[in-house]
């Protein structure tokens, strides 16, 4: 089995933030500081991402992004997505389980770099990304880690290394709701009889994404 791709990230914002990140536009490769040192420090180092970041997407809002992932999703898609606003911020959780897809890797990224400009306070918050076959979320000293990205009202860079005890407690929450999403799919799946097209609303429950992200903007 391959490995799946995921990345995750929390950022602390108000309602009114989360809905203005929405239908901000998604900033070009630049807004990052050093796009090219992605990789490096953890797992891939020493691996370039420059031709990576050409598979980017931006210009289109972090609204239509994600609408579109959620009804992939729903419609079979190998991308799945937990998206909400809860107790004061940002919650994400994504995978993609047929590998690094750098069009959709990249994209989010740079849509987080977007999410951390409107952040509730002047803190660096972390993306972070890695692979793991069952789309879990490992520890903080767990050699496979792929990538961190920290963004925040001061901008965006990669770092070569990290303290990710304090991020990944408090991206247990949304890993156990991607584990029911996972589930609720598995029995979409498995209750579907091979006739007609596959498809499951379970990724469209405002328990997993949160409503305002497939409302028009």
């Amino acid at each position: 089995m391959s490995d799946s791709f995921l990345l995750a990230t929390r950022i602390p914002m108000t309602r009114e933030s989360f809905e203005r990140w929405l239908d901000t536009p998604i900033p070009a490769p630049a807004a990052i500081a050093d796009p090219d040192a992605m990789f490096d420090g953890w797992f891939w180092d020493g691996k370039r991402a420059a031709d990576a970041w050409r598979a980017a997407t931006p210009g289109g809002t972090a609204r239509e992004f994600f609408a579109e992932c959620v009804a992939g999703a729903a419609a079979g898609s190998p991308v799945s997505c937990v998206l909400t606003h809860e107790g004061g911020a940002l919650q994400v959780y994504l995978c993609d389980l047929m590998g690094y897809l750098e069009s959709f890797v990249h994209t989010a990224l740079l849509a987080f770099v977007a999410a951390g400009a409107l952040a509730a306070d002047d803190g660096r918050h972390q993306v972070l990304f890695w692979a793991e076959t069952a789309g879990n979320l490992p520890g903080p000293e767990w050699p496979g880690w792929l990538a961190v990205l920290t963004v925040g009202r001061g901008g965006a860079h990669f770092v070569a290394e990290a303290e990710l005890t304090a991020a990944i407690a408090g991206l247990r929450p949304v890993e156990e709701r991607f584990g029911a999403l996972v589930e609720r799919m598995a029995e979409s799946e498995e209750s579907w009889d091979g006739e007609g097209e596959y498809g499951t609303a379970a990724p469209l429950d405002p328990r997993f994404v949160d409503p305002a992200v497939l409302a028009p903007s």
